[in-house]
């Protein structure tokens, strides 16, 4: 299994930066950013600083969008990133949220989603594709060989969602950790995939979720709960879409969406943060399923779970009080613990 770390934006950059060359430092194989550009800094200019400050990690964000970002702008970053420092970007997207709400925008249609991954990933990749009426193609950049240099991979939650990352993603990225969850998700997605006429391993699978590493004591797990709770107001707001447009009984797991029935409101000028005054409605049942927390043995345990479902890679979402001490804990414990070791004599 693959490690990477979800980092937030937020002033200073310099701060940022650091935190992504302590992950390579330990171990991560990827940075990934938030992209809400009116919330938090711009993270492509921060992208490239990471990658001038680091040797092999892969960079990206969890998640852009189709709308605040023309297409062409988007894939022509990816492109110019990888002729400075090589093929280490990865493109994460999904239909919209802090970025066009914070606007007054609404997410993108699916039809939008799937025609915006195609677009990206062709030009990326140095090849020729049709968008607003024309062929276009960036002259500058080389076409690639059989592996991409940037890949796409879709977040998506609903059902409709999960069928287009089957059919058109190089990775599926579901934002929370639940096992059971995960296993609806991953089977939806190879499903789609094997439906398309696609080999369903082709399509790497990444959850991404807070992880808190520290004691199983009353105090601490109250603690933890309380700094990763803003995770099940994120998710609540995905939720909610997938609700409105399915309905409860739409055929997405009860565990996924009943945990909403309290939720209000929702003040993007809290997204992401720890100590949110908006999320008292996600029980403590919630963050425990979603998130990753106490000691190190129990994070293992959770993502063998995971990888016994297929999951290629593990994303720490480090919005909390303890971002080096849960790197330091994952480097020494539980990194090793999910390594693939080869066999020195046999």
């Amino acid at each position: 299994m693959d490690f990477g770390v979800v980092l937030q934006t937020t002033p200073p950059a310099a701060r940022v930066i650091d935190l992504a060359r302590q992950a390579e430092n330990f171990g991560f194989s990827h940075v990934w950013t938030f992209d809400s550009h009116v919330l938090w800094e711009e993270p492509y200019v921060i992208h490239s600083a990471i990658l001038q400050a680091t040797r092999k990690v892969v960079v990206g964000p969890m998640v852009t969008n189709p709308a605040t970002r023309e297409w062409s702008v988007t894939a022509s970053t990816y492109a110019t990133l990888n002729e400075m420092y090589g093929p280490r970007t990865i493109c994460g997207i999904g239909r919209g949220d802090s970025a066009v709400r914070t606007l007054a925008g609404k997410p993108t249609t699916l039809a939008t989603l799937r025609e915006s991954v195609h677009v990206i990933r062709e030009l990326a990749n140095g090849r020729a594709v049709e968008h607003r009426g024309q062929t276009v193609r960036l002259p500058w950049a080389p076409e690639t060989g059989p592996r991409d240099r940037t890949e796409v991979w879709v977040a998506a939650y609903g059902p409709k969602a999960l069928q287009l990352t089957g059919e058109v993603a190089d990775g599926f990225i579901l934002q929370l950790a639940d096992p059971d969850i995960a296993a609806w998700t991953i089977r939806s997605v190879r499903e789609a995939a094997e439906r398309a006429g696609r080999d369903p391993a082709e399509v790497k699978i990444c959850v991404a979720a807070p992880a808190y590493v520290g004691d199983d004591s009353s105090a601490s797990m109250a603690h933890q709960r309380e700094q990763c709770r803003w995770f099940g107001g994120m998710v609540g707001n995905h939720v909610a879409d997938i609700v409105a447009r399915y309905g409860a009984d739409g055929g997405v797991p009860a565990a996924l969406t009943d945990y909403i029935a309290g939720r209000e409101s929702y003040d993007y000028n809290e997204h992401g943060r720890a100590g949110n005054s908006h999320v008292a409605f996600v029980p403590d049942e919630i963050v425990d399923r979603f998130c990753l927390l106490g000691p190190a043995s129990a994070h293992v345990a959770r993502l063998r779970e995971l990888e016994a479902l297929g999951v290629d890679q593990f994303a720490v979402y480090l919005q909390h009080d303890a971002k080096e001490q849960t790197l330091q804990a994952y480097a020494d414990h539980v990194l090793p613990a999910l390594a693939t070791t080869a066999t020195a004599v046999s």
